[in-house]
Parts: structure tokens; C-alpha cells; sequence
């Protein structure tokens, strides 16, 4: 908790959220702006910003948006959005109007922000490494790597990964990039797509939910390969929405991991998994 004024700003798909608080405990203003043309959204957001910064002030900023982002200052596009699905956002410069307000920037992608406040205010407090993924229009990946969310050559995509199918699955998926990554087979839309009823009305007995609980869990395990998380936690809209998909993703997530000790004993992997890491 800080006694400094800061403010937030989180860019998504269908709305904009602009916050002003000292921490989760003391927010003095929150405004919602629907997320619509690039010119629209960003002017409503700096006349948001400017107010609060020519009334009570603010000491720094945080910008967590959808992307993909351009996250490298070395980069003549750095904060910029680059080849997103969104018409009209691709090549958009978000920090461009903000700089004029005269402090400190952070800048990320919405997920690895929600993984950030997660590890200081939430179910990732404690944990050096842990992951954040939420399912919803689409699905993101947030993973902090010994207190820092990793990057490289760009930010994490893992929501794309291509995984095994479900044996006798032969849809083609609705990623409009790779048809049957894990976006495409377990996001909302794919749902949609595949059933033509929102997730939120299907019954958890319906079939469906077989590939989408067979994707996830297969993201997770290459999580539990690749980062090696303390925690994976789920959010999102369908991600927070469905609690029955827990125990189903906490079954698919410790098979797979013990299949991967070749049965010769039990895996550690898995009993640390089977209770709370799955999902947050």
C-alpha cells in the first residue's frame, strides 16, 4: 500500500477502465469507457487522465491493454498494438498522448498486469513464480518468473500454443490465426462457434466441455514444463464464471503430469498440483 496517488489504466476488448487509488483498499475514482475506434476510446481516456492530474494529481501511471503489444523500449513502435484481430488497433500508439502528462509510465499486456496485482494483493502473494491465465474472448497467459513476467523477443502468447487433440476430435477449431490452438478450441467464441450457445447457458454435460477441459489442461501442463509456476491461476469470464470446471482441470492437469513419470513412482509434480495450484 502506497499513500501516493496513482493511476491505472486497463484497455480490453469491449471497455476501458480508468482507475485513481493510493491501492485495492483506497480507490478514489473509478470511470469505465466503452472500447470503440482508437481516436474515440484514447481521447475519453486522456480527458480522464488529464482531469485527475490537473485536480488531485498523481504520482505514476500504469497502462495494461490488450494486445499484442510492441513491450520493448529499444523499439521505434515500443507501445504500440501490433496485428491484433480488433479492426482498427493494429499499429495504434497507446502511449503516444499519455507521455505529455509528465510521469512515470508502466506498460503491459492486461494479462501480465492481472498477474502483477495478483502476486501483490492476491492468490500469487508468496509465490517467486506462478501463472495467471484467464479464459474468456480469448485467453492470455500472465507468467512471473521469479518476481518478473517474462518477455523476450516479444510477451507471452501461450493462449496460442498448439496442443495435442482430444483423441476422435476433428473440428477445426476458431482462432482466425491457427484454427485449433487453445484459444481457438476453449475461448468463449470457440465455444460459441462450435455449439451455438454462449458457454455461460451450456449445461457442464454437454460434450463440449470435454475438449475445452482437455485444452486447458493442456496449456497448463506445458506451463508446468516450460516455467515451472508454484500457482496457476484462472480468471476470466469463463475462466471465473464456470467453478464447476475446477475439479474436472485439477483431474485432466495431475493425469497428464503423472503420465509423465512413466508410472515408475509418484510424482511430486502432481501432489503439489492436485489441491490449490491448478487454479487460484
Amino acid at each position: 500500500m502506497t499513500d501516493r496517488l496513482l493511476a491505472g489504466v486497463e484497455l480490453g476488448g469491449t471497455k476501458c477502465i480508468c482507475i485513481l487509488a493510493c491501492g485495492p483498499g483506497e480507490i478514489r475514482e473509478q470511470v469505465r469507457i466503452p472500447t470503440e475506434a482508437p481516436t474515440v476510446t484514447l481521447a475519453a481516456i486522456q480527458t480522464v487522465l488529464t482531469r485527475w492530474q490537473t485536480g488531485p494529481g498523481f504520482a505514476a501511471l500504469g497502462v495494461g491493454s490488450f494486445g499484442p503489444l510492441d513491450l520493448s523500449p529499444c523499439s521505434p513502435t515500443f507501445g504500440t498494438v501490433v496485428n491484433t484481430p480488433k479492426p482498427g488497433w493494429s499499429g495504434v500508439d497507446l502511449l503516444g498522448p499519455l507521455r505529455g502528462l509528465g510521469v512515470p509510465i508502466g506498460f503491459d499486456t492486461d494479462v501480465n498486469a492481472a498477474a502483477l496485482a495478483e502476486g501483490r494483493w492476491g492468490a500469487g502473494r508468496g509465490l517467486e513464480s506462478f501463472a495467471y491465465v484467464t479464459v474468456g474472448t480469448g485467453i492470455g497467459v500472465g507468467s512471473v518468473v521469479r518476481g518478473q513476467t517474462a518477455r523476450g523477443l516479444g510477451h507471452c502468447e501461450a493462449g496460442h500454443l498448439r496442443i495435442p487433440r482430444l483423441p476422435g476430435s476433428g473440428w477445426a477449431g476458431a482462432c482466425p490465426f491457427h484454427g485449433d490452438c487453445v484459444e481457438g478450441l476453449a475461448s468463449g467464441p470457440a465455444i460459441l462457434a462450435r455449439s451455438g450457445r454462449p458457454a455461460e447457458d451450456m449445461p457442464m454435460t454437454d460434450p463440449v466441455w470435454d475438449e475445452v477441459v482437455h485444452a486447458l489442461a493442456a496449456l497448463f501442463h506445458n506451463l508446468v514444463l516450460t516455467t515451472a509456476p508454484q500457482r496457476i491461476l484462472l480468471g476470466g469470464g469463463l475462466g471465473g464464471g464456470r467453478p464447476e470446471l475446477l475439479p474436472r482441470l485439477r483431474r485432466a492437469l495431475i493425469q497428464k503430469s503423472r503420465r509423465l513419470c512413466h508410472g515408475r513412482h509418484d510424482c511430486r509434480r502432481s501432489r503439489r498440483l492436485s489441491g490449490r495450484a491448478p487454479a487460484g
